[in-house]
């Protein structure tokens, strides 16, 4: 497999925002969303072997791991690291950009689908089939670049019932989006969802890989 970086840190994002977790981030993506701040896992990485890649997880020691990347589905190995990783007793989350179906994943893994707004230029490739799939452990993430992002997801949150089925995060883009104005407009609508920031980028800034 592919990997960019395996470390260890906080949990990002997410409704698991601010738990210790080892993130394997996977190299490549066939998406280019406008708001991208993993580009440098398009190209590049190294080769490792499910038995490196589990042990370095286990060397770090944290509970629950996050597959990410660039892209992990397109990894032909990430089933079979998803399985070693659960086999092994951690808790297993794949963050994903809702491209590719995740039906071959193993149950216990929970899916943070990414879901792309017009924002991200790349809202033509959102499969929503996917989204129907997930579940109440699982989670629909919308990264909002300004107000028509922000109406364009209430409107699909609103009209599929989302929050029925899943954990619904709002992101704001980190330096362009004043999260001040994004809690207002859901405060206004009283849109059943919750607000998404990356804290990491706060802690460290904006540009600090692997932390």
């Amino acid at each position: 497999m592919r990997v960019t970086e395996i470390y260890v840190s906080v949990q990002g994002e997410t409704q698991y925002a601010g738990l210790p977790c080892t993130l394997v981030r996977t190299t490549g993506c066939d998406l280019r969303c406008t708001y991208c701040d993993s580009e440098y896992a398009f190209y590049g990485g190294r080769e490792l072997s499910l038995d490196e890649i589990a042990a370095e997880v286990q060397r770090l020691g944290a509970p629950l791991v996050l597959l990410t990347g660039g892209e992990p589905m397109l990894q032909r190995e990430i089933v079979a690291l998803s399985e070693r990783l659960l086999a092994d007793g951690f808790r297993v989350m794949i963050e994903t950009s809702g491209a590719h179906p995740l039906d071959v994943l193993p149950a216990d893994v929970v899916r943070i689908v990414d879901v792309k707004t017009p924002g991200s230029g790349e809202s033509h490739r959102m499969r929503w089939d996917v989204i129907a799939g997930l579940r109440q452990r699982d989670s629909v993430k919308f990264v909002l670049a300004d107000e028509a992002d922000y109406r364009w997801a209430a409107e699909a949150i609103t009209t599929r019932k989302l929050a029925d089925q899943t954990e619904v995060l709002l992101s704001p883009v980190h330096g362009k989006l004043d999260p001040r104005d994004l809690v207002a407009w859901m405060l206004r609508d009283k849109l059943p969802a919750r607000l998404n920031l990356q804290i990491h980028k706060y802690i460290w800034g904006a540009d600090t890989r692997s932390v």
